[in-house]
């Protein structure tokens, strides 16, 4: 059965280890406007863009250099009716060796295209991970936002639309 979930996958010359310390980064390649723990089991931290994203997400899973699995505790849109769209949704990075190389595969469970938020979403997610997160596992330098600056033309979408 097919999802409908968002997913991407990435594919690295690095090992699983290297891939997993950068996905534990989340200041390194997400934004550095993160506020909290971003490491272990339990760990919490929130994000934000401006007065418009804003979200507590929860490590509920973490396997050291094969997976982590957030928990979207809260989330507000100033852009969407639905403010609390990813509100108990979940995002899984998978670590697995294929081939000599390091495959991350990304899941936004219940990120799905019913979602007013699917395709800013989307797009957002697809370059945070193909090129911020890749570019951190591969070069050691992600682009996440900066303080209160836009690094992504979704990014400006969103603060358009305050």
């Amino acid at each position: 059965m097919a999802t409908s979930d968002f997913t991407t996958t990435l594919i690295v010359d690095q090992i699983p280890e290297e891939a997993f310390h950068a996905i534990t980064n989340v200041r390194g390649w997400w934004s550095e406007e993160i506020e909290g723990n971003t490491e272990k089991l339990n760990d919490e931290f929130t994000y934000h863009y401006e007065d418009v994203h804003y979200c507590q997400i929860k490590l509920i899973e973490v396997i050291p250099n094969q997976k982590v699995v957030w928990f979207v505790k809260y989330n507000y849109f100033k852009f969407t009716k639905d403010k609390s769209e990813w509100t108990g949704t979940k995002m899984s990075f998978e670590i697995a060796e294929k081939e000599g190389k390091t495959e991350i595969r990304v899941t936004h469970h219940g990120l799905v295209p019913e979602f007013e938020c699917y395709d800013i979403c989307s797009n957002a997610w697809t370059q945070y991970i193909q090129q911020s997160l890749k570019n951190l596992i591969t070069t050691g330098k992600g682009q996440p936002n900066a303080t209160g600056k836009p690094t992504t033309e979704d990014e400006k979408k969103f603060s358009e639309a305050k």
